[in-house]
């Protein structure tokens, strides 16, 4: 079975690589099982402090694989890509993302999720969810609104807008950019090492207090964004949508 999911542990540093550059790291059902099961073996492993997660120097991810979603569509929560988001919602260990290029769809809509990201000026954030007959997921339609405001959200979660590597800083969904990938994910490495170098617990314990405010009410929008995914995935706008986005 192929990889799909490279792995890579240095002192502590675990770098987890998205490896489908023949389909930019679209991401199909095989591959959200694979990341679900790292991260979880990472939250459990005492040997990783920091996990980092690319796509590598070119795409981070388009986002959803639409043949496997035509042809294999989530009919339920138990489907890897809704265990994946229950596992990232889960994390205690610092998450760290290093994005260059495409990120689309859920490649933006996990970024939400991580605690710092680092992006390229080459990188292009976008959620064209309404467009495919879709609707939000991963917690974005709470998350965003409260990041960026209710218009800013508006614009990239109905208005289909994207948002390059500055832009993405700028409105707060990054926290530094840089010139290509290679320097994009050097910086990533370096502040992951920065992290290595606090007390651990301390760390954790930090995180949890960020997102204990907002954990149950996002479990629950997560939940019924999920359901409203699967729904739409069997309407004929969505299928027609999807088809022809596929055909193209």
């Amino acid at each position: 079975m192929t990889d799909l999911i490279l792995h890579a542990l240095d002192q502590g540093l675990l770098t987890l690589t998205l490896n489908r550059p023949d389909k930019l790291n679209a991401l199909n059902a095989e591959m959200y099982r694979q990341l679900g099961e790292r991260l979880m073996a990472a939250e459990q492993d005492p040997q990783i402090e920091v996990i980092l997660i690319t796509g590598g120097s070119s795409c981070f991810s388009a986002g959803n694989d639409l043949h496997d979603f035509l042809d294999n569509p989530p009919e339920d929560r138990e489907h890897p890509v809704f265990r994946l988001m229950r596992v990232v919602l889960g994390l205690r260990k610092p998450l760290i993302a290093a994005v260059n290029g495409p990120a689309i769809g859920i490649g933006t809509t996990l970024l939400l999720h991580c605690d710092q990201v680092v992006v390229s000026k080459g990188a292009k954030l976008r959620m064209p969810f309404a467009p495919l007959g879709l609707c939000p997921e991963f917690g974005s339609s709470l998350l965003l609104p409260r990041l960026l405001g209710h218009v800013r959200a508006a614009r990239l979660l109905l208005g289909n807008e994207a948002l390059n590597g500055q832009q993405a800083v700028d409105w707060g969904l990054a926290s530094e950019v840089h010139e290509d990938g290679d320097a994009c994910l050097e910086a990533a490495r370096a502040l992951a090492r920065r992290w290595q170098r606090m007390p651990q617990e301390a760390l954790r314990i930090s995180k949890e207090l960020l997102k204990a405010g907002d954990r149950e009410v996002l479990a629950a929008v997560v939940e019924r964004e999920s359901r409203c995914f699967i729904e739409r995935l069997k309407t004929v706008e969505a299928r027609a949508a999807l088809q022809a986005l596929v055909q193209r």
